[in-house]
């Protein structure tokens, strides 16, 4: 009775059975595959849940279920194809969950074999020097995040050096609380190997658009200022095409109101704050926030983006809640 319930599940989302070509010739065979990956995962991820996610395991089964494992079986089975390490995107903004599906695609991934890395866009700052020049120039940039902040040519190599197979790799990491919070480079690790990248970031895949959509632009881009820095920041991601291009696959963590990431920069501060820890009054968040969304905004750079099957491999939805919405494919990209 359960496996019908399985099988009737697996196929009764039509959008998502086709992004993870679940069909129902080989439904059975799925269900199969996917249980007994459940049964050797389930000890790493309920210790993954309760030590760094800080949840109880159970409350993470369904989700586990219905969309991690079935996408860390669809990444392996890319990977197996290339017969090359694969490099994967994954684009979301704050809050959307990047990281945490990070670490368990990585576990997944591990019980299948296959041993990955995950690098994120953060991981390739500029030095703290070096940014302290590029406000200089533009003190516009008065955060790290915007298009310029990075140093491409790093994540160029790095990612070269894994697609040609060069061992050891040296990968960037970035420490967020050094030089007072403004943060720096720290100690490269080092690594051998490696069959999967999980490249995440904010603004991973993101394509530049026709500046005359500026014009009309939502808020916060208000004033002529705020129009000028948008255009700036837009004509920078052209820099960032040729690091896109090394990707085999993107993934879009797509909140279904891209104002939720405000709600949960909040919360997220808020929870900081309760254990101790100095966090943002919301004030700062909103001014944050706001700052991001003036140099590239959701609704112009992501929302086009999710209706680009060129681009675009998976799109998962997500809700105020955090839960998980709909899940649908674009074209498989030729690689």
């Amino acid at each position: 009775m359960e496996k019908q319930q399985a099988r009737k599940a697996a196929l009764a989302d039509r959008l998502r059975a086709k992004a993870f070509g679940i069909t129902p010739e080989n439904v059975d065979e799925v269900i199969e595959r996917r249980s007994h990956l459940l049964k050797s995962v389930l000890p790493a991820f309920s210790q993954l849940c309760q030590t760094t996610l800080q949840i109880e395991p159970k409350e993470m089964l369904q989700v586990l279920w219905d969309l991690w494992l079935p996408l860390g079986i669809k990444l392996a089975s890319q990977r197996q194809q290339l017969k090359r390490p694969l490099i994967q995107g994954i684009l979301g903004g704050q809050g959307t969950g990047k990281t945490t599906m990070s670490k368990v695609l990585s576990l997944i991934l591990d019980q299948l074999g296959y041993r990955t890395v995950s690098l994120s866009l953060d991981d390739l700052y500029k030095t703290y020097s070096d940014r302290l020049l590029l406000t200089q120039q533009d003190p516009r940039l008065i955060w790290r995040g915007p298009p310029g902040t990075h140093d491409v040519d790093l994540g160029l190599n790095v990612l070269d050096q894994i697609r040609q197979l060069q061992n050891p790799v040296m990968v960037p990491r970035f420490d967020k609380s050094a030089c007072g919070g403004a943060g720096d480079r720290t100690t490269s690790e080092i690594v051998t190997g490696v069959d999967i990248v999980l490249f995440e970031g904010w603004f991973v895949g993101v394509q530049p658009i026709n500046a005359d959509i500026f014009d009309t632009a939502p808020p916060p881009i208000v004033t002529d200022e705020d129009k000028a820095f948008a255009r700036d920041m837009n004509c920078r991601l052209h820099d960032y095409l040729p690091l896109w291009e090394r990707l085999d696959s993107l993934i879009v963590l797509y909140p279904t109101d891209y104002r939720c990431s405000l709600e949960w920069r909040k919360q997220a501060e808020q929870q900081m704050i309760a254990t101790g820890k100095s966090g943002m009054s919301n004030a700062e968040i909103e001014r944050f926030v706001n700052y991001f969304w003036r140099s590239l905004h959701p609704e112009l750079f992501i929302k086009p983006l999710v209706k680009d099957a060129t681009v675009v491999d998976l799109v998962i939805e997500i809700h105020a809640d955090h839960s998980f919405g709909e899940v649908y494919c674009g074209l498989i990209r030729n690689s």
